[in-house]
């Protein structure tokens, strides 16, 4: 890399990316992980017809299923959570641009109350889910769904199971 002498700056705007990216993985032990479309066509089934839902998608990283979920959906109030510095604004940026009524929150879902939301979605990490769950069953309200893409927790039997294909993928729904 010497030998093309690329400016300092070039290393330290890559570095700077990397940090707003995964800052916070060390401490929360979840990277960034995006969802596919398959994955927020089965959370928007899972939504009741004709009852409006408060939902929040915790590590919402860039926002596409809060997005998707509140276009399809505009009965609904849709929040996304986001400890990373550079997905969070991205997401409220494109929110903005594209007249979405979906809202995006700097921070972390731990200190939200999820006694304010219908369901919960989680597409975290293994090592955050038992801590998940406990939040889960102190503050939802009972009938909430707690709704977890491809990690389950350990010793809870979810209610229901959704196949996403070949993948071998799975949504793993609680009901509270």
């Amino acid at each position: 890399m010497s030998q093309w002498q690329i400016s300092n700056t070039f290393y330290l705007l890559g570095f700077l990316l990397s940090l707003s990216l995964y800052w916070t993985t060390f401490r929360t032990q979840v990277p960034f992980y995006p969802s596919m479309p398959v994955v927020w066509q089965q959370v928007l089934a899972l939504i009741p017809q004709h009852q409006p839902l408060r939902i929040i998608d915790i590590g919402s990283g860039l926002g596409d299923m809060s997005m998707f979920i509140a276009e399809k959906r505009p009965d609904c109030l849709v929040d996304g959570v986001e400890l990373a510095p550079l997905p969070w604004l991205l997401s409220a940026v494109r929110s903005k641009f594209r007249g979405s009524k979906a809202n995006f929150k700097f921070g972390d879902y731990c200190a939200l109350d999820f006694a304010n939301y219908d369901l919960v979605f989680a597409y975290l990490s293994p090592a955050a889910m038992t801590d998940l769950w406990h939040k889960a069953q102190t503050q939802m309200r009972p009938g909430a769904l707690l709704v977890s893409y491809e990690f389950e927790i350990n010793g809870v039997e979810p209610a229901q199971l959704i196949s996403l294909g070949d993948n071998k993928k799975m949504l793993y729904v609680w009901k509270i």
